[in-house]
């Protein structure tokens, strides 16, 4: 297995396969593999010839003030499962950002650092009214990174209401690693369905020639949807986290029992998390394709929720067809 930190390196790897006649399948991630993302490398695998992993914790799609600094990481271990599984290529680049002047430039295996970073705007908009991510923070006046990829409509509410500069990173991370990795088919969780949705459209936007395929939630035997951020909760906290999925089942069994209004079905979500201890982002019902948010259910449906349990915000979903 090819371990590649060099964008350049990357690129010319993924070329040369192409030319010895196969296809090259992506499954972008953020490390601290569970079981979750090696389904989506098991797909992969199923789908071209060669099959890449990348590692890159993105620091665009974070505001100064969440949770980058402790976002859990276990690169050997992750390489090692990787190469178990037979992954041809390891992309783990150090930085995909350029901050100008020389800044920005880590150490082999290290994580660039923002902590202590955070207190303009709330961590999100700084100086006139401009996002603010810790790409810009790190970077100050003059950053060299300056081109960002908006999906305006689709990342509009859930997850893009309070946290404004995170799909704006997701996509212009996810096009910086179409351009340096080539491949023909990408494979995401829908677990993170938004993201799903934000990227299918950003590839038939912008033409990329790429298959982008989502796979279903994955789940552990108690129904809590698999995150790396899991391992953050306590004890008590991962017990409350439960009421996350279970709450949303049975949105989904009332659903199929004939229930089609959504404001009782979301207030009955919310009441079920506030209950068990968390605290509830949002609870929201959407199309599934255009992700509007639907009053009565008559088509087909996702219902999305972010909750807070102590530091840790999680998120899930359920789709519901009728």
């Amino acid at each position: 297995m090819a371990v590649i930190r060099d964008k350049g390196e990357m690129r010319s790897w993924s070329r040369s396969r192409r030319k010895a006649g196969g296809g090259l399948a992506l499954v972008p991630t953020m490390g601290y593999l569970h079981r979750g993302h090696l389904s989506l490398v098991e797909e992969a695998k199923k789908r071209a010839q060669f099959a890449v992993v990348s590692i890159y914790v993105n620091p665009g799609q974070f505001a100064p003030t969440e949770d980058l600094d402790s976002y859990p990481s276990d690169l050997q271990g992750d390489l090692r499962r990787l190469a178990e599984m037979g992954v041809d290529a390891v992309f783990c680049p150090t930085n995909l950002y350029d901050y100008g002047e020389g800044r920005g430039v880590v150490g082999d295996g290290e994580r660039e650092s923002f902590a202590g970073a955070g207190s303009i705007g709330g961590g999100d908009v700084g100086r006139e009214g401009k996002l603010l991510s810790c790409v810009e923070d790190r970077g100050g006046e003059g950053a060299g990174h300056e081109t960002w990829i908006r999906v305006e409509r689709l990342e509009k509410g859930l997850c893009g209401s309070s946290r404004p500069v995170f799909f704006r990173g997701v996509a212009t991370v996810v096009a910086k690693l179409f351009n340096i990795v080539e491949p023909d088919v990408v494979v995401f969780g829908k677990k993170d369905y938004q993201q799903w949705r934000i990227i299918r459209r950003m590839v038939r936007d912008l033409d990329f020639a790429i298959d982008v395929v989502g796979l279903e939630v994955v789940r552990e035997i108690d129904g809590l949807a698999m995150s790396s951020r899991n391992v953050l909760l306590s004890p008590t906290e991962r017990q409350q986290a439960l009421s996350i999925s279970e709450s949303l089942l049975k949105a989904k069994v009332a659903v199929q029992n004939g229930e089609t209004s959504c404001e009782g079905l979301k207030a009955s979500v919310t009441r079920s998390i506030t209950q068990a201890g968390g605290r509830v982002d949002y609870a929201e019902i959407v199309d599934q394709e255009n992700l509007g948010v639907v009053k009565r259910i008559r088509s087909p449906v996702v219902f999305c929720v972010a909750a807070w349990f102590g530091k840790v915000r999680l998120i899930d979903n359920v789709e519901i067809s009728l």
